[in-house]
């Protein structure tokens, strides 16, 4: 079955099998911060954003990708370094494997909500999983990114 859909802002067409999943096709085309880890859509580790918005690449097909546009951590690098540099700040990156997913999903949640509180956050990552610091460092990161930017529109 043929696909045709935008992939970091390059507009693509591939052939894949009707059976494939998002993430076993983005692996596939190099984008490797898109990660396998419960396998159950429940970690968030396989984050991408589809059309602006979080989607699970473990548990969607890439048939879903048709028309669409797929943004993965590759294509935000600029972004995602700066945000990633704050969450490091705190102490979130013991590991760094949830970074991705967190880094995906803190961009979507800003497409929705301008001005975040705490809670809002909180609730809006509570589908990632981090098994070295519990969401505390990564929250403060987020938190003072977001004071970051608000300084620079500001100014």
């Amino acid at each position: 079955m043929k696909i045709e859909f935008w992939l970091n802002g390059v507009k693509r067409q591939e052939e894949i099998q009707p059976d494939t999943l998002l993430l076993d096709f983005l692996r596939e085309k190099g984008c490797y911060s898109v990660k396998r880890g419960c396998e159950t859509a429940n970690c968030g580790l396989c984050t991408v954003l589809m059309d602006e918005k979080p989607v699970l690449s473990c548990s969607t097909l890439a048939a879903r990708a048709d028309g669409k546009k797929v943004v993965t951590l590759e294509g935000m690098q600029k972004e995602a370094q700066e945000l990633g540099t704050f969450i490091a700040n705190e102490g979130a990156e013991q590991c760094g494997f949830c970074n991705p997913g967190f880094i995906m999903n803190t961009f979507a949640m800003l497409k929705e909500l301008t001005d975040p509180t705490e809670e809002q956050i909180k609730e809006y990552l509570s589908g990632n999983l981090c098994r070295c610091s519990g969401f505390v460092s990564q929250t403060r990161g987020i938190l003072k990114f977001l004071q970051y930017k608000k300084a620079q529109e500001e100014a």
